[in-house]
């Protein structure tokens, strides 16, 4: 893995993998999504929050799988749509508990959130622009093992950043900081 896909491989692969996370219980479960599509005055049926849910679902997996030109610009467009979403709940107001990114009432919507969902864009057409013609070749099981890993780790802050760190409060990082050991 040398190149342009040696640099990107690990927030490409992260960002697929949320669209796999996050999709999947909103195919269940899209109700967070709509309200928090509506209170921004956009339209959601369940059906097409179901649908929309899936899609990101098989983009995702087809990204992980085989990543191309074609996978690059699918997760490029999601994460783009996903960003103008984000900016557009912060501008309305709407969306005050959760933007429905996970497929439940977990996710407000940030700066940061819009931040990192913008990055996961320009990532993915980074990948479209320059995508691996062989991604996968001569690629041994050491080398997967520190992948998934790294991607795993990647995924796992982003969504920390995204999900976890917006409902900490002032109050419990100042407890802890004066807490005496």
């Amino acid at each position: 893995m040398t190149g342009v896909w040696g640099v990107l491989a690990v927030p490409f692969l992260a960002a697929a993998t949320l669209l796999v996370l996050a999709g999947a219980p909103k195919v269940l479960r899209p109700g967070d999504l709509v309200r928090a599509l509506r209170s921004t005055g956009l339209p959601a049926p369940a059906a097409g929050v179901r649908a929309f849910a899936a899609l990101e679902v098989v983009v995702g997996v087809a990204a992980v799988v085989a990543p191309s030109q074609v996978t690059g610009a699918l997760v490029a467009v999601l994460y783009a749509g996903f960003t103008a979403f984000v900016v557009r709940a912060l501008a309305h107001g709407g969306v005050l508990s959760s933007c429905g990114c996970f497929g439940k009432a977990d996710t407000p919507p940030t700066r940061v959130h819009a931040a990192l969902t913008g990055l996961a864009a320009l990532v993915g057409l980074a990948v479209a622009v320059a995508a691996p013609a062989e991604p996968w070749q001569g690629v041994g099981a050491g080398t997967v093992a520190g992948l998934a890993g790294l991607t795993g780790l990647v995924g796992f802050l982003a969504w920390q950043v995204m999900a976890v760190l917006p409902s900490v409060e002032v109050r419990a990082v100042r407890s802890a900081s004066t807490r005496r050991v």
